[in-house]
């Protein structure tokens, strides 16, 4: 029998907030000696607090302090959404508090959440934990120390140890804000994904949907994959497309050959085995101890390792220790190790500047070092005269070159050749000018200087003092002399406006450097996903 009389005639002081009301129990109990101020509610007891209801088989009503103990298979209901259930929990009428212990379990339409103890403040629809806890929803098992669940927003605060386990994914942080309706998180500090892809991903302040399987990902993250590492001061990732793209200060770096490309944008389809770079790029290769650089306004690179190709384009260039030049565009495929420089190419070796129509230099897939050299028509080598101000020149139709220890030590210059030299003796004074003509001729290297000529098939030569030769006559035709477009050091393969872009970049950097500490801006892929969920601009504060 319910006793509702006893509880009216019981005597009341002031509450701060409204009353609960004991709706129903099986017996009611007062001892005044061994639980002052508190009703004994035994058997099917039901009482409930201004939309909220908790059932329990055993509880302590403190009537003046509008509070409550409850024992055994307690359950709070809110609206029919959220449930609390446990072994044992307290509730504070006045400031709408509960406490639940004895292994809790809070369920809502979007999660279940297990843990040692729960907190749950009613005022602010906000229940939290501070040891080990789980929560469960259709995706994701996430596991953390410490834990904030906002019930209007749908929103979980993990703190600590926090790690999630999804079927494509687990991820671990020590701070993550997740949406559980949108599956959006935010994650701060060092955080780590690990696809079951072999995609990994580290970041510390990031962004990832878990239903659309994208991400934005900044402070010192990067994307791995089996064979690639991409960094930037931004990511964008796509786990279904493969796809990820990154934006300033970008370096991405093949793991397996241990090349590096660098530029402010890239993009990189993994299942395509592509890599597309602009905004000051450039593609680093490692031959033989030394580092090949190559530029290009735009750089494309396809193929899985073993047979790339890549494509520099336009006013592309390059840079190696002996080996220099830049030409329209360059092409190098490493199925068949050729290189190719195409549209008004110029080589220099050394201080010789070599030009052609097309250049191709070939390399030795066995020994990965350069083999040859080839120049298909209009071949011209120059270099200035060692104690003048003449230049030496060797033209021809075609040249055929050969490399040792990556440095051009012969060359065949054949059809059509002619030669203009300065002939010194061994102190550096001008013997003559000597100017010849013959079916080819073989140039020796030492140290990128023109150590030994052979002329073949009856070479036609002259040999003219330097006051028999006018001015006008030193020049064999179709020379063009570009010592001032010679690249001298690797940051010489960068135009002036690729450096502009540089130093844009880097300004932007410092200003947002100096409020790394403000609400991170969601990439426009990704930055209307949150829009229609309450409290979504406050959960990357």
């Amino acid at each position: 029998m319910v006793l509702f009389a006893c509880l009216t005639a019981w005597s009341v002081t002031a509450q701060k907030g409204k009353p609960i009301v004991v709706e129903q129990a099986d017996h009611f109990d007062i001892d005044e000696v061994n639980m002052p101020g508190a009703a004994l509610l035994t058997g099917h007891v039901r009482v409930s607090h201004e939309g909220a209801v908790m059932t329990c088989n055993k509880a302590y009503f403190f009537k003046n302090e509008n509070y409550l103990k409850a024992f055994g298979e307690v359950q709070l209901v809110q609206g029919d959404t959220l449930y609390l259930n446990s072994e044992y929990a307290e509730y504070n009428g006045n400031v709408k508090m509960a406490f639940a212990t004895g292994h809790p379990v809070m369920r809502s339409p979007d999660m279940t959440l297990r843990t040692d103890t729960i907190h749950f403040d009613r005022n602010k629809q906000e229940a939290y934990y501070n040891s080990p806890g789980t929560i469960v929803n259709k995706e994701n098992t996430l596991k953390s120390q410490s834990g904030r669940y906002y019930a209007r927003e749908k929103k979980t605060r993990f703190l600590t140890a926090v790690t999630v386990t999804n079927p494509k994914y687990v991820l671990k942080s020590n701070h993550l804000d997740y949406y559980n309706n949108a599956g959006h998180a935010y994650l701060f500090g060092p955080s780590t994904i690990t696809g079951t892809n072999g995609d990994f991903i580290y970041t510390e302040k990031g962004f990832f949907d878990n239903k659309r399987n994208v991400g934005h990902f900044l402070n010192k993250s990067y994307i791995k994959y089996k064979d690639r590492r991409i960094e930037g001061d931004s990511l964008y990732y796509d786990r279904a497309r493969e796809f990820a793209s990154a934006t300033r200060n970008v370096k991405i770096t093949d793991t397996i050959n241990k090349g590096v490309a660098r530029g402010h944008y890239a993009e990189v389809y993994k299942q395509k085995d592509s890599m597309f770079i602009t905004k000051r790029a450039v593609v680093v290769s490692f031959v033989d101890n030394d580092s090949v650089y190559v530029h290009g306004k735009r750089i494309l690179v396809t193929g899985k390792p073993g047979s790339r190709v890549v494509r520099a384009w336009p006013n592309a260039r390059y840079f190696k220790t002996d080996l220099t030049g830049k030409c329209d565009s360059i092409h190098s495929d490493e199925t068949t190790s050729i290189t190719k420089l195409i549209g008004r190419p110029v080589m220099w070796n050394g201080e010789n500047q070599l030009t052609g129509d097309v250049m191709h230099l070939i390399g030795n897939n066995e020994t990965q070092k350069l083999d040859s050299l080839k120049v298909l028509q209009n071949t011209f080598i120059i270099s200035k005269d060692s104690a003048g101000t003449g230049y030496n020149q060797v033209k021809g139709i075609f040249l055929y070159g050969k490399f040792k220890d990556n440095k051009l030590h012969e060359a065949d210059v054949v059809k059509n050749a002619e030669i203009l030299y300065y002939m010194r003796n061994d102190d550096d004074r001008l013997i003559g000018i000597n100017k010849s003509f013959c079916s080819r001729i073989n140039l020796q290297l030492v140290d990128n200087k023109v150590d030994e000529i052979t002329q073949y098939d009856k070479p036609d030569s002259d040999l003219y003092p330097e006051k028999d030769l006018p001015e006008n006559a030193r020049l064999l035709k179709g020379f063009v002399w570009r010592g001032d477009e010679m690249i001298r050091t690797k940051d010489d393969i960068f135009p002036p406006e690729e450096n502009e872009i540089d130093a844009a970049m880097q300004a932007a950097k410092k200003k947002d450097d100096a409020k790394a500490d403000t609400p991170m801006k969601v990439r426009k892929e990704t930055k209307d996903y949150d829009k229609n969920h309450p409290g979504g601009k406050k959960a990357i504060n």
